[in-house]
């Protein structure tokens, strides 16, 4: 397909983001053309627009940001056997080679060579995109699109939350950003019986709440005693499953103290930098599992998301706060960087008619 696009794209190694014109992509024989019909602001992408230390180690600027979506195929490679033109589609981010020691046993979201979109190739933050067959999800037709294009972050809630079953347990979520929120909603749907929600900020903690939250628990409230709620609502054992869903070193020693002996520890928060906690007492006096969550499976964490969310038991909808026309992106990234975190999931939207 020949002609222009509007993209958001990093121009430079410095903070912001620009809107710009460039060229339809053109597809090789292995990948295929989609159009763009919403696309989510992840915090990875509020990372790149304020150009932390993380971003300026990673991006090479000029960049074509953005890696959740969903949209149409419009046009196909040669070689595309399992997509056709008119399909309805997501992506995972993690694209991997599939040909490298790692993909070969079965882990392909942490591919030895994993490109991902938005960060490591051209993103998703424009009307159209090229991708390799190998990365593409075929939607339900009838998933709402907003929840079709936040998919691939809360596929990281699945994956953290249904790494080991967790039906009939008690579970900690720390976190309030929308995979932590993600968390909630997954533990509520699998089954959990208790849920224990820790955060800071009051609009995000709200919506926790609808997911199916048990406990809200405010940190910034004076009074609020994390540990002494969780150990008094378990009858002094302790939960069964921590989601650690932030990379704070408080969070994190709360989690552990929380944690049951014999219990779970997804790790899924990415911290700033080293952090510390005591192996001896937190794991392995514990006989504590620690696992650690990338991605999501490839692809059995997207079926599982599938299926939960066609029996209706799951539904992201709480989560998305605001949806935007596709020019109004500098609004939304206003909203994912305001001090009140009253956004959770922005979805923008190429075609402002597609808004409902």
């Amino acid at each position: 397909m020949q002609g222009k696009m509007k993209a958001i794209r990093k121009p430079s190694a410095a903070p912001g983001l620009e809107m710009v014109t460039v060229d339809i992509p053109q597809i090789g024989p292995n990948e295929m053309l989609i159009k763009i019909k919403a696309t989510s602001i992840c915090g990875t992408d509020v990372h790149i627009y304020n150009w932390d230390t993380w971003s300026q180690g990673r991006i090479k600027p000029p960049l074509i940001i953005g890696h959740e979506f969903c949209g149409h195929v419009v046009e196909v490679g040669q070689n595309i056997r399992s997509v056709q033109v008119g399909d309805y589609v997501s992506s995972d981010s993690h694209i991997p080679d599939m040909t490298c020691p790692v993909c070969r046993q079965g882990m392909p979201h942490i591919c030895a060579n994993l490109q991902i979109l938005g960060v490591d190739r051209t993103g998703c933050f424009a009307e159209y995109i090229a991708l390799p067959e190998v990365s593409i999800w075929k939607n339900d037709p009838a998933l709402d699109p907003a929840q079709a294009s936040i998919q691939d972050p809360m596929g990281n809630a699945v994956y953290t939350a249904l790494v080991e079953p967790i039906a009939g347990q008690s579970v900690a979520v720390f976190g309030d950003g929308p995979t932590g929120l993600g968390a909630v909603a997954v533990a509520r749907a699998a089954g959990a019986s208790t849920i224990f929600h820790v955060g800071k900020y009051p609009a995000r903690l709200a919506i926790g709440q609808k997911l199916g939250a048990d406990f809200s628990l405010n940190i910034t409230q004076p009074g609020t005693d994390v540990l002494k709620t969780i150990m008094e609502a378990t009858g002094n054992w302790g939960v069964d499953v921590v989601l650690e869903m932030t990379g704070n070193q408080l969070a994190i020693d709360q989690g552990f103290a929380a944690l049951r002996k014999g219990g779970r520890f997804s790790a899924f928060g990415i911290p700033q930098g080293p952090i510390q906690f005591d192996l001896n007492k937190a794991v392995i006096f514990k006989g504590a599992r620690l696992l650690g969550i990338n991605g999501r499976l490839l692809w059995e964490t997207w079926f599982q998301m599938a299926g939960l969310l066609k029996s209706g038991k799951l539904d992201f909808t709480p989560i998305i706060t605001h949806k935007l026309p596709f020019d109004e992106w500098q609004k939304g990234f206003d909203l994912m960087t305001a001090q009140d975190r009253q956004a959770a999931k922005v979805v923008l939207f190429p075609d402002p008619q597609d808004i409902t």
